[in-house]
This record gives C-alpha cells, sequence and structure tokens, in this order.
C-alpha cells in the first residue's frame, strides 16, 4: 500500500461527511502551535490531563467515553502515543461503536506509519456512519453522530492556553455542538444519557453568566443564558441519579440567588415553577438527597466552597466525613475541609490588614494542618504538598504582619514540603509554588535565594497574567540585595534595570509602573538611596522610570484641560 493511501481514504470520506469524528481536527489551542513556552504547554496539558482522571472517577455511563477520548488527545500531544493508542484502542473494543475513538485510533496509526490499521479505522468510520453503499444512514448512525458530537462538545472547555474571550468562545462552541448532537439524535438518544447532556449545558450556561457579570449593559444576554440554564437544570432534576439530581438542586439555588442581579425576574423562574422559592431550601433538597453517599456530599462540599459558602462547605464536609471517615476512603472530603480553613485563614487575614476585622483565628491552621496530614498518609501528592507547606507558612509569619517571623521551625517545616512538592512531576512549573517558596526565603533573611525563586515564578506566569505578586516580590527582594551590595552597587541596580524591563514585555507599562510605584511609598529610605546609585551610575532609562512613578503621565495631560476651563 502506498504511504499516501490512508491520507487519500480520509479525505475521500470527509467530502461527503456532515460532520466529522475525531478531536484532531478540532479549532482547539492543544491542535495547533503553542503561542508558549513548550514547558508551559506541557504543564497546562499535564495539569488538564490531572483534572480529567479526576472527573474520570465519577463518571461510568457513557460520558466516560467523551472523558476517556480526550485523555488520549492530551498524551498524543504529550508526545505520549502508545498511551494514546491504549487509551483509543481500549475505547473501541468497549463501545465498538464509538466513532470519536476509531477516528482517533486512526489518527495516531497515520502517525505511528502503520497504514493498514489506519485504514482498517478509516473503514471502520464509514462502516458507522452509514456512508458505505447501501447503507442509509439512518436510525443508529444517527445515535452514533449524537453521541460523536457531544464529546466533540465536552472536549472544548478543556482547551489550554485560553483568555476570558477564548473561554468564552470555547463555551459557546460547545453548547453550539451539543444542540446539534440533540438535533441529530432526538428521540434515539436515551433519556438518561440526555439528561447528563442537559447538566453539563447547563453549568456551561452559567459560566457564561458568570462572565457576562463584568460587563456593562449585559442584562439581555445574561438573560437569555439564565433562562436556559435554569429550564436545563429543571430537566436534569428528573433524572434517576441522584448525584445529577442534587448537584442540579445546589445550582438551581445559585441561580435562584441571582434572579436579585437582575432589573426584572428571568421568566424561566416562573415557567420551570420556582416563583417564590427560596435558594436555601434547594440547598436543603440538595443535601437531603446526598445525605448517606459520601461522593454526591463531596461533589457538592466543592460547589458551596468555589461559591465562598465556606460554612455551608464545611458542615457538608462534616456530613461526608461522617458517612465515611476513612482517609483512605474519603480523602476528598479532608483535603477540601483543609482548604476551607487556610481560605477562611487568609481572607480573615486581608480584612485585619485592611482594618476591617480583628486577628484572624490561627485554630483554622491547626485544623487544616490536622486534615492534610491524614491525606498525605495515604496519597501524597503535588497539591497537598503544597497546600501544606501554606498552612506552614501561615503558621509561621505573623497574623497581621505576613513580613514578620514569628515561627522559624514551621517556616522551616514548608520549606521541606514545598520541597517535597519540587519532586512530584510538575513541581517545578508552577509558579505559585516558586512564589511561596521565595516568601519563605525572603522570611529568613536569604534574599539571592529567594530572587532567584520570584525570577522562576514571574518566568513561569502565563503569558497575559494579571498576576503582579511575583513580581512584587521580585522588585522588593533585588532592592534588599542592593541595600547589600555596599560600595559596589552596580550589579545590583543592573540587575533590577533588566528586570524592570523584563516584567514591561510580559504586563503592561502601567502595571510596572504601578508595582513600581508600591515600591517606593512602602521603602522610601531605600529607593531615594537606590535613586542616587542609579544617577552616579549613569542608568538614564531606570531613573526615567522611577521618576515617571513619581509625576505620572496623566497628571500631565489634565492641563490642557484646566487652561481651558479657565478661558
Amino acid at each position: 500500500m502506498e504511504e499516501s493511501s490512508t491520507e487519500e481514504d480520509i479525505e475521500a470520506l470527509i467530502e461527503g461527511m456532515e460532520y466529522i469524528p475525531g478531536h484532531f481536527h478540532l479549532d482547539l489551542n492543544l491542535n495547533c502551535e503553542s503561542q508558549t513556552p513548550r514547558e508551559l504547554r506541557q504543564r497546562d496539558t499535564r495539569l488538564k490531563q490531572d483534572s480529567l482522571r479526576a472527573e474520570l472517577e465519577a463518571e461510568a455511563g457513557s460520558l466516560q467515553y467523551a472523558v476517556r477520548n480526550l485523555l488520549g488527545l492530551l498524551a498524543f500531544h504529550l508526545d505520549e502515543l502508545p498511551q494514546a493508542e491504549e487509551v483509543f484502542r481500549n475505547i473501541c473494543k468497549e463501545d465498538p461503536g464509538n466513532l470519536n475513538a476509531w477516528a482517533n485510533l486512526g489518527y495516531v496509526y497515520d502517525r505511528l506509519k502503520r497504514e493498514v490499521e489506519g485504514a482498517e479505522c478509516v473503514e471502520m468510520v464509514s462502516s458507522l456512519m452509514g456512508l458505505e453503499p447501501g447503507e442509509s444512514g439512518q436510525g443508529e448512525p444517527r445515535l452514533l453522530a449524537a453521541r460523536c458530537l457531544a464529546e466533540q462538545a465536552y472536549a472544548h472547555p478543556y482547551d489550554v492556553e485560553l483568555d476570558k474571550e477564548e473561554v468564552k468562545d470555547r463555551l459557546t462552541a460547545a453548547l453550539r455542538l451539543y444542540n446539534r448532537a440533540l438535533d441529530y439524535g432526538g428521540e434515539l438518544i436515551p433519556i438518561e444519557e440526555k439528561r447528563s447532556w442537559y447538566f453539563i449545558m447547563a453549568t456551561m450556561y452559567i459560566r457564561l453568566d458568570d462572565m457576562m457579570k463584568e460587563k456593562n449593559d449585559s442584562e439581555y444576554t445574561r438573560l437569555s443564558y439564565f433562562n436556559k440554564a435554569l429550564k436545563l437544570l429543571t430537566e436534569t432534576l428528573k433524572s434517576e441519579k441522584t448525584h445529577y439530581k442534587a448537584l442540579a438542586w445546589c445550582y438551581v439555588g445559585i441561580m435562584l440567588e441571582r434572579t436579585d442581579e437582575f432589573s426584572i425576574v428571568p421568566m424561566a423562574v416562573h415557567d420551570c415553577g420556582y416563583s417564590g422559592s427560596e435558594p436555601l431550601s434547594c440547598y436543603g433538597t440538595a443535601i437531603k438527597l446526598a445525605n448517606e453517599d459520601a461522593f454526591i456530599l463531596n461533589r457538592l462540599a466543592k460547589v458551596f466552597f468555589l461559591l465562598r459558602k465556606h460554612e455551608m462547605a464545611t458542615g457538608i464536609c462534616n456530613m461526608a466525613l461522617n458517612v465515611l471517615p476513612d482517609p483512605e476512603l474519603n480523602w476528598q472530603a479532608y483535603r477540601t475541609r483543609a482548604k476551607i480553613n487556610v481560605t477562611i485563614y487568609a481572607r480573615d487575614l486581608e480584612r485585619a490588614k485592611l482594618g476591617m476585622a480583628g486577628v484572624p483565628d490561627r485554630q483554622k491552621l491547626a485544623e487544616a494542618k490536622a486534615d492534610l496530614d491524614r491525606v498525605l498518609e495515604v496519597r501524597p501528592c503535588l497539591r497537598t504538598h503544597l497546600e501544606m507547606g501554606q498552612v506552614y507558612y501561615y503558621m509561621g509569619v505573623d497574623a497581621m504582619q505576613e513580613s514578620l517571623l514569628v515561627d522559624e521551625s514551621a517556616v522551616n517545616a514548608a520549606l521541606v514540603s514545598l520541597a517535597q512538592a519540587l519532586q512530584c512531576e510538575l513541581g517545578d512549573s508552577l509558579p505559585e509554588l516558586q512564589l511561596l517558596r521565595g516568601r519563605c526565603l525572603l522570611l529568613k533573611g536569604e534574599e539571592r535565594n529567594a530572587a532567584d525563586c520570584f525570577k522562576r515564578a514571574l518566568t513561569l506566569e502565563p503569558p497575559g497574567s494579571h498576576d503582579t505578586a511575583a513580581l512584587r516580590c521580585l522588585l522588593e527582594a533585588l532592592l534588599a540585595l542592593f541595600s547589600q551590595s555596599g560600595s559596589d552597587p552596580g550589579p545590583a541596580v543592573r540587575e533590577l534595570e533588566v528586570w524592570v524591563r523584563r516584567a514591561e514585555e510580559r504586563y503592561p507599562y502601567e502595571t510596572v509602573q504601578s508595582e513600581l510605584r508600591t515600591l517606593c511609598r512602602a521603602h522610601t529610605d531605600e529607593m531615594a538611596e537606590l535613586s542616587r546609585a542609579i544617577v552616579r551610575l549613569g542608568r538614564t532609562d531606570l531613573i526615567r522610570r522611577l521618576l515617571e512613578t513619581v509625576q505620572p503621565k496623566g497628571a500631565v495631560k489634565k492641563r490642557p484641560l484646566a487652561r481651558s476651563q479657565s478661558v
């Protein structure tokens, strides 16, 4: 067989298709050349893999094939072709009518130069689609087509390297594919499978509604998303599967809470029979349905945690642990409860700094540490080591002023936890880990090591990131190194200049100016000394930047307006 025969077969097949099975042709960043460094693309792809594997643990029905096809796609793009082949081949064995798996497997065989097996996959796809001579394409092929489209829809929100607008585009594309799938399959789709699609679609509309909150004059669009989400959730409530019913009731409560954000009550509230219904009643129904099921309770706890309903989330974690207290079988509840306690402590710490609250309750840290100790005994992993490092860090710093070290042994324990996290796969690629490590080292007076960590954190931030914590900490560390430089400040000044320039390549100019302004206000004496050294060294670019922080350009622009008013 000629080398190009499989390719020609595929091209001939595509010409007669109303849709194309498989994931490799989808308009995803995954399927395109990366616009970011390879290391960041690899990290983001592996993090998606971890997230999907957690989802797979929760799926036993047909939705598992959507997850597994996507896992195969990710493996392929990580250059793990044998693993990708195994994933797709296993789906084909378990679900012989899975169009995406056969198309994806054929693509892998084509890359592996196994033309005969690739051609067999093409023939299988053609047969399943009803494209062979004498096949009508009615009945079963339409159901397979619907499932094919639904699996492709599921993949879109898991794309990598997305900014906010691209997330919106992926969600919109996914919903369009789900609607096509429903049209193709119609009454052929089993009702429970259809309800699982309804639930996923509802969560996508809710995410779109969230994103539209930030925009002005968005109520009309939000009403459309809101009404569609609520109607889909109402259909999901008819499911025979308890976890879908419980989660749907939870989301109905969320939607009812949002009705106050509209100038009129969204019509779906009345259409679906929720007039006068209270969100708390919906939450209560969800919890009651999940009462004896630790798995569902854990899912509910995560939703409430993401909604910042921390007390409710903690109560549900406690319920899950009453049902199943064994950490080996229910480590998720312990970990979620620990995350809630750390989040509450961090929130209260920020409030205390602003004078809005008293000293945060350090008992929260002790409780979080106890829960994480249980998790680490049975399931040590990157995220848990990182979370334990965060707990020890907060234990080691003053409850009101983070820059003050109060317990060096706790900070040392934090560094040990972070070292263990670094030994895990992807450990060295997480900016938040490097940032926390740098803060610990800064507390111990190791400014040079801290600066290296902050540089690494800054380098690992994804393009377009608005998080300037690493930049802020790096500027403080470099300023401290300048203060220690004594009679030869030249290297320290040049290093600061280099990293200010690199920061301007990553962030908007105004953002870097804002951070420099904050540094000037927080360290007036040191910045004055730095300015004198810069002048002596003739580093005109850097002194210009510092002067602009004292006299912002915006102030100059107002002068013509003032003159025109006086005239």
